[in-house]
C-alpha cells in the first residue's frame, strides 16, 4: 500500500494485514492436517497438539478443522470492521476460492506433470502468499486498475518462485532453516516440482512413489532437477522484477527487496 500511494501505512492497512495473517493461518492448519504433517515452525502442528491434549487423534483433527474455520471467520470479521472497499472483500473471497481449488489439485496431482504442479502453485500458494496481499494493499491505497494489473504481474511469478523455494528447502534444507525435520517432504513422498522435474529428466522414482526406500535426494541431484528448479526460481524472480518497471508506483524498492527475500529465502 505504501508503495502504491507513497505514504506510510495507516491503521486500516495494519488491520488488513492482520486479517490476512488469520486467513493464512486457517489455510496452514487445514493443509497440515490434509498432508499429515506433524511439525510446523519447530513445534507440533495444530491437529497434533490437540490430539495430544485430548488423547484422541480423531478429536484432535476435528478440533483443528474447527480452529481453521474459526480463523477464517475472524479474518473476514477483521477485514469487514475496517470498512474496506467492496473490491477488497471480493479479492479476499477470490483468494479463498483459488486456494481451495489449488488444494484440491494438490491432493489429486500426479507425480510427473510439472506444468500441473505450477498451475497448482499459481492457484494455491501464489494466491494467498503474494497476489492477494499485494492486490489488497493496492486497493486500500487507491491504486488504479493499471497499477493493480502491473502489480499482479509482479506477484504471480513471485508466488510460484516462493513455493519452488519451499520445495527445495523441504528436500534439502536443515531443521534450523525450515522448522521441520530434514528431508520431511521426501519422507512424506510429496509430489513437488522437484519430483516432477526429476521424473521428466528420466529419474526412476516409480518404486519410491510406491513406498520403497530410495536415496531420492541423490537421484534429484544426479538428474539435474535441483539445478533446474533453482534456475526456474531465478527466471521467475527476474520476470517479477521486470513487471515493477511498468507498475507506475511511487517507490518499488520495498517490493523489489520483498521479491528477492521470498525467492531466495533460507527458511
Amino acid at each position: 500500500a505504501a508503495g502504491a500511494c507513497g505514504r506510510a501505512m495507516d491503521a486500516a492497512v495494519v488491520d488488513a494485514g492482520c486479517a490476512w495473517e488469520l486467513l493464512q493461518g486457517y489455510f496452514l492448519v487445514h493443509d497440515d492436517w490434509m498432508d499429515g504433517d506433524a511439525t510446523r515452525r519447530s513445534g507440533p502442528t495444530v491437529h497434533v497438539a490437540l490430539a495430544a491434549r485430548h488423547g484422541d487423534a480423531h478429536l484432535g483433527a476435528a478440533l483443528a478443522v474447527l480452529a481453521g474455520d474459526l480463523g477464517c471467520a475472524l479474518a473476514h470479521r477483521v477485514l469487514a470492521a475496517i470498512d474496506a472497499p467492496r473490491a477488497a472483500m471480493v479479492t479476499f473471497a477470490r483468494v479463498h476460492e483459488e486456494v481451495v481449488l489449488g488444494q484440491a489439485l494438490d491432493l489429486t496431482l500426479g507425480a510427473h506433470d510439472l506444468a500441473a504442479v505450477e498451475r497448482m502453485h499459481a492457484l494455491k500458494t501464489a494466491s494467498y502468499t503474494t497476489r492477494g496481499p499485494i492486490e489488497l494493499g493496492a486497493i486500500l491505497a487507491g491504486a488504479s486498475a493499471e497499477q493493480r494489473a502491473a502489480l499482479d504481474r509482479f506477484a504471480a511469478p513471485l508466488g510460484v518462485a516462493f513455493q519452488l523455494r519451499d520445495d527445495l528447502l523441504g528436500a534439502f534444507g536443515t531443521e534450523a532453516e525450515t522448522g521441520k525435520p530434514v528431508g520431511s517432504d521426501l519422507r512424506a513422498r510429496k509430489r513437488t516440482a522437484l519430483i516432477a522435474e526429476t521424473i521428466q529428466r528420466g529419474g526412476d522414482l516409480s518404486g519410491w512413489l510406491r513406498g520403497e526406500e530410495l536415496d531420492v535426494a541423490a537421484v534429484i541431484e544426479q538428474t539435474g532437477a535441483r539445478a533446474a528448479i533453482e534456475a526456474r526460481i531465478g527466471a521467475l524472480l527476474e520476470q517479477a522484477q521486470r513487471a515493477l518497471d511498468e507498475a507506475g508506483v511511487a517507490d518499488t524498492s520495498m517490493l523489489r527487496a520483498l521479491g528477492r527475500a521470498l525467492a531466495e529465502r533460507r527458511s
